[in-house]
């Protein structure tokens, strides 16, 4: 089957994985005409969000904010650091991201400036990307990143699709923690496909980029270095709403 060209390239959560995105892409293969987005979280956890950041502003893709990153200006508000907001950055992954940067302190301000642009959400036209979700009873003008960046049982428990002529993508959420979804799976729900596939968290590792034009699902192990192509049908697991608050209580009752 001939490929379409003009290819929407998502990119899920890289969390400071450089040498497993630099796979990524490589198969992936975009070229001059195709459109690659990443949908926030390209730091935290992993060892090199600084090439992660540099890379990604070198090539002009498009970033959304990510919880992530939004940690990351709060600890350094003015480009100082703020110590209480400091502290819950740090404990989230900013150590890794604070020590790939080394002593390049100037590279750091440029990225956090870099940072302050992100836009929250982005309409493509029948798909909508958005690093977390959105509240499904607010208009999109009453949100705030607070939505954008960190919602999730309401967003994934909702009986209805937010948009009637756009499907939302996300991240954020390790789609193996919503029920029934096996590790390196997306998830998609009414109107909503996940594919943060947890490239950090041991459990998973797949870092996942997704090729909307054709429906592809591209995939690099952080940890074996496994890589694979596969239909987009072939890796989603569908989400019922009522699941999604039931497999989260059952969470908390086991905790």
């Amino acid at each position: 089957m001939t490929q379409a060209r003009h290819r929407r390239i998502i990119i899920g959560d890289v969390h400071g994985h450089y040498r497993a995105l630099m796979t990524l892409l490589e198969a992936i293969a975009p070229d001059t005409l195709d459109k690659v987005y990443f949908l926030g979280d390209l730091i935290d956890r992993g060892p090199d969000s600084a090439d992660v950041i540099s890379f990604v502003r070198q090539h002009r893709y498009t970033s959304l904010l990510g919880n992530h990153e939004q940690l990351m200006l709060d600890a350094y508000p003015n480009g100082r650091p703020f110590a209480p907001a400091l502290q819950a950055w740090l404990y989230s992954g900013g150590r890794a991201t604070i020590a790939s940067y080394g002593d390049t302190g100037g590279l750091f301000q440029e990225h956090l400036a870099w940072l302050k642009t992100l836009p929250s959400y982005l309409d493509l036209g029948d798909i909508w990307l958005v690093h977390a979700g959105v509240h499904p009873l607010l208009p999109i003008e009453s949100q705030s990143l607070q939505e954008f960046c960190w919602i999730r049982d309401e967003f994934h428990s909702s009986s209805k699709p937010y948009f009637a002529d756009k499907l939302i993508i996300t991240g954020h959420t390790i789609t193996f923690t919503l029920p029934k979804v096996e590790p390196g799976e997306l998830a998609q729900g009414c109107g909503w496909l996940d594919i943060d596939t947890g490239a950090y968290h041991p459990k998973s590792g797949w870092l996942t980029g997704l090729d909307i034009t054709n429906r592809e699902v591209y995939q690099v192990n952080v940890y074996t270095g496994a890589n694979r192509k596969l239909p987009l049908d072939e890796v989603i697991t569908r989400i019922e709403p009522t699941q999604v608050l039931a497999h989260r209580q059952a969470l908390l009752n086991r905790s």
